[in-house]
């Protein structure tokens, strides 16, 4: 296991640092926080959703892509998280490339010790990048989405559903809510 460093790094400090750690690390504010173990709910949630956003895309015959986890976020200088899936449009980013520079769709699987991050911090350090368009938050014990939208001027509209489709204009596709689920 790697040690944390103890001083105050910016984004491109934290990048190279992270960069060859097998663990997996965000950034709030200057300071690394380490990511928990997945559970195999959380894993099989994060992969049903993103391969619903990506037949999405696909059968919509958008620009855009899907990337799974492990692609960076940069929020702001100081800022940065690594979302469980994101969606970007536009030509494809460099394969060396471990920052999404324009997301319009990002995703977080709530898991008992990300909650409250992934609602309050992430919800509020996403919609800070003017990309974002759409955020959603994928409870997999409800089975429910929380759908936020970016609205008129500085308004977040918010959706929470357990089934039926997610208007993601833009980009421009339908998310079935079902598909964001692993069978039970």
């Amino acid at each position: 296991m790697s040690v944390q460093p103890k001083s105050r790094m910016s984004v491109e400090e934290f990048l190279a640092w992270a960069e060859h750690r097998p663990e997996r690390f965000e950034l709030f504010d200057g300071e690394v926080f380490a990511m928990a173990p997945q559970r195999v709910r959380h894993a099989e949630t994060k992969f049903a959703v993103q391969f619903a956003l990506r037949a999405g895309l696909r059968d919509a015959g958008l620009p855009c892509h899907m990337l799974p986890d492990g692609v960076t976020v940069r929020v702001d200088d100081a800022t940065s998280f690594e979302p469980d899936a994101l969606v970007y449009c536009g030509p494809r980013l460099d394969a060396d490339a471990t920052v999404a520079p324009t997301p319009v769709i990002v995703v977080e699987v709530l898991s008992s010790s990300t909650g409250r991050i992934d609602t309050g911090q992430k919800l509020a350090g996403y919609f800070r990048i003017p990309s974002v368009m759409h955020y959603l938050i994928i409870d997999p014990v409800k089975r429910m989405v929380i759908h936020h939208k970016r609205g008129a001027e500085t308004l977040i509209e918010t959706r929470i559903t357990a089934a039926g489709p997610i208007d993601l204009t833009p980009p421009g596709f339908r998310l079935d809510v079902a598909a964001c689920f692993a069978e039970s």
